[in-house]
């Protein structure tokens, strides 16, 4: 088990990593902006419970394969990028949802929101980067089962980004509702939001 103070030192890293705007984050924005709070807070839950799959999968070896191999990482962060995209242009398209998406009559399906997250949250290879480089220090290999330790601090690190995506959609949901006071007004936010996601998608793809 990871003494005390690494889970000190941890919980500190993670929280400045969690807080620093990146993709999960603007993610979680632009489906707040698009499809409305509740949605968007099921998305943030599947994104959460991607990133624990991807620390599963790091603890279980398989992160390093990720690493070291190039054509893997690619497909990866391709395949995460185009799906971006395709959410924001799908959003682009059915803006007009937003509107529909206030009405409590309209019926919210709870497991597509959690399914896009979670596929958004998994297919980050950035991050399985990240948790192959991060993790290990956190981990005390006398005390061994490390993967069992991994998994542990993983699990942890998703619970947090939960929180924290959680508050941005909050605070982007807010906005919404000012904007939905005119029913126009939130076609174009909806529209903006479909923008974003497609320039996230982008921006994935660009990076190396």
């Amino acid at each position: 088990m990871p003494s005390s103070s690494q889970w000190i030192a941890f919980v500190i890293a993670s929280i400045l990593f969690i807080q620093v705007p990146g993709p999960s984050v603007l993610f979680s924005i632009g489906r707040a902006l698009t499809v409305g709070r509740r949605e968007a807070l099921l998305s943030a839950v599947g994104n959460g419970v991607g990133v624990a799959t991807q620390v599963l999968l790091v603890a279980l070896g398989l992160g390093a394969v990720v690493a070291a191999s190039a054509t893997v990482y690619t497909v990866i962060k391709v395949a995460g990028a185009l799906y971006v995209i395709w959410l924001g242009v799908q959003a682009i398209r059915h803006r007009s949802e937003a509107r529909r998406a206030l009405d409590s009559q309209v019926t919210a399906r709870h497991g597509r929101s959690l399914r896009i997250g979670f596929v958004v949250g998994v297919t980050n290879p950035k991050s399985i980067l990240f948790f192959v480089a991060f993790l290990p220090q956190f981990t005390a290999p006398a005390a061994g089962h490390v993967g069992v330790q991994m998994m542990m601090l993983g699990l942890a690190f998703g619970a947090m980004a939960i929180c924290s995506d959680s508050l941005w959609v909050l605070l982007a949901g807010k906005a919404r509702e000012w904007f939905a006071r005119e029913p126009k007004r939130l076609d174009k936010l909806g529209a903006t939001g479909g923008v974003m996601m497609v320039g996230l998608g982008a921006v994935l793809l660009a990076n190396e």
